[in-house]
């Protein structure tokens, strides 16, 4: 059996991860220690697909006991949007009991200081990085999503973002140094001399409530920035995807017992159907941060009710791209194609709003009527998703019931471009794949405003007519100050139009992504480049991640006495 890793092996094993990831996110050029492809991983041990796969096929049916206290029941009722019940239960928890079991352990963490507490981490990382191929399955049966999507953005990308939450929390933790000798002369009477202390202290136990969509990859951040910056984390899953934050914790438990801390700094809060413990939980008095991923309207309660915490939130938006003029138009059309297609449009960043001058664009192929560029557009798509087992593997399955019956209202808000198909999955008959329906829209009609001035989460965008590029920009700007966006798209040839866009984008605090026609769409971020969100719109209060995404979630405590 091995030896349980020491603070100096772990500093000697993860501090060159950790200077790499400072170096990332101050030249914001690629990097990433996590690879992508699956192959990558090789046939060894835990990182062989074939024991990845058969690991998970080990979960079904089993219960996954973490050692928690306060255990007084166990849930379960996890279904795979692809139709197999996973049939694992959780740990159910007296909250009386658990939390003041977290907030235990509390001052020997905050004691190890920002560099152990980052080693722990990155150590965490690393094990759940061996366990990618276990992981991803546990992502695509609870989210929905495609293998290789959910081995991508459930594996590696979220421990990136992970660990690009690690370390923005130890460069803020380090910004102010631990003693200081201060002297300030005084003439005749000799200087005042002190000798003062800074310590990093946490806020208290932090909440992690879970997504259905991407639970590691929207986890993770607030996750990691929380234990990082010396808090304790009790993980609130979404009850359709539990299985891959509860590999996480218990993954955690074991490093942080390895490493000597209590394990019960991370912990799991399952919850029963209907019981919805997130608002009981967000206004306890020990729950000191919250983050959160999903609706708006839990997110505006959560920054309304949860006082005592410091809330981070993203929320819904409508993604905007204006299409005005091209010189690569079958290169737009191929991105959009993909854009729309990817995951069902069930991510936060998927564009929704087309805005096109109802004149037509200009393009190197002549000029393109509104009719004409959707109805390509819709050619593209089914281009893009005409064979099943490519479409399979691009779109997934639709998440839950309620993104159906929007997918199925939406052909009734409009005329139709591109009607929504049924697929059959080869392996899974019982998941519901459903290719994206686009739906014209008149920007000048009132009743139409209804439709794309509300988001329609799923596989499901507008294009919308508008007067001019100038009308397009003010609708931008609209949607943007109004109902927020974790994207925009442009296409443009027009200096005086991408600067328009661009001036939109500063003012509103919307992302941008301009003339994209290759291989980078518009709804996907690479950590330690890219930022997800602004924090600067109603789409979300927070990035992923920069400074102002760890910052507060530990204050600096001064002791000074006289030298």
């Amino acid at each position: 059996m091995a030896a349980e890793p020491t603070a100096h092996q772990l500093i000697a094993r993860h501090r060159p991860t950790l200077d790499q990831a400072l170096e990332a996110i101050r030249t914001r050029a690629y990097w990433s220690p996590h690879p992508e492809h699956p192959k990558a991983y090789g046939e060894n041990g835990s990182l062989d697909p074939a024991a990845g796969r058969a690991a998970f096929d080990a979960l079904l049916g089993t219960r996954l006991d973490l050692g928690q206290p306060g255990t007084d029941g166990w849930v379960d009722g996890e279904v795979s949007p692809y139709g197999i019940e996973l049939g694992v239960s959780y740990p159910h928890a007296d909250l009386d009991v658990l939390l003041p079991a977290m907030k235990a352990g509390m001052r020997a963490w905050r004691d190890a200081g920002a560099e152990t507490r980052a080693m722990v981490c990155l150590e965490i990382l690393k094990r759940i990085s061996d366990r990618t191929h276990e992981f991803a399955h546990a992502v695509m049966h609870t989210s929905g999503q495609a293998f290789m999507m959910a081995f991508q953005a459930g594996g590696p990308h979220a421990q990136d973002r992970g660990l690009e939450a690690v370390a923005y929390a130890y460069a803020e933790q380090v910004r102010t140094p631990g003693t200081a000798e201060w002297t300030k002369p005084q003439g005749k009477r000799g200087p005042l001399e002190l000798t003062k202390r800074f310590t990093p202290v946490p806020r208290g136990i932090g909440l992690v409530i879970g997504c259905n969509t991407f639970p590691t990859w929207n986890g993770y951040p607030g996750l990691f920035a929380s234990l990082a910056t010396g808090n304790a984390v009790l993980v609130k899953p979404h009850p359709r995807a539990v299985l891959p934050l509860a590999l996480t914790v218990r993954v955690a438990r074991q490093v942080l017992t390895e490493a000597g801390f209590d394990p019960n700094l991370v912990a799991l809060a399952a919850e029963r159907p209907g019981e919805g413990i997130a608002k009981t939980l967000a206004t306890r008095p020990e729950i000191r941060i919250i983050d959160y991923t999903g609706s708006t309207e839990f997110g505006d309660w959560l920054e309304a009710n949860a006082r005592q915490a410091q809330v981070y939130t993203e929320k819904a938006g409508v993604n905007t791209v204006i299409v005005e003029s091209t010189d690569d138009y079958r290169g737009m059309l191929a991105n959009l194609a993909f854009s729309l297609s990817l995951y069902s449009g069930q991510m936060c960043t998927t564009p929704q709003n087309l805005l096109i001058p109802r004149d037509g664009i200009t393009t190197d192929q002549g000029p393109k009527s509104f009719d004409e560029v959707t109805a390509d557009l819709a050619k593209a798509v089914d281009g893009l998703l005409g064979d099943d087992a490519r479409a399979n593997g691009l779109l997934g399955a639709i998440v839950n019931p309620d993104v159906k019956a929007r997918l199925e209202a939406a052909a009734g808000l409009g005329e139709v471009a591109l009607a929504s198909r049924e697929i059959t999955h080869p392996e899974f008959p019982d998941a519901v794949v459903r290719t994206p329906v686009i739906v014209k829209l008149d920007g000048a009609k009132p009743d139409d405003e209804a439709a794309y001035m509300s988001e329609c989460f799923g596989p499901v965008s507008f294009a919308v007519a508008v007067d001019s590029a100038g009308d397009a920009v003010e609708l931008l700007r609209r949607t943007v100050r109004e109902k927020g966006a974790m994207t925009v798209g442009a296409y443009t040839t027009s200096p005086e139009v991408e600067e328009a866009v661009q001036e939109v984008c500063l003012e509103e605090a919307a992302q941008l992504s301009l003339n994209l026609t290759g291989g980078v769409y518009v709804n996907q971020t690479a950590a330690f480049s890219d930022f997800h969100g602004s924090g600067g719109n109603p789409a979300a209060n927070a990035a992923l991640t920069d400074g102002a995404f760890v910052a507060n979630r530990f204050r600096v405590v001064e002791v000074r006495r006289e030298a």
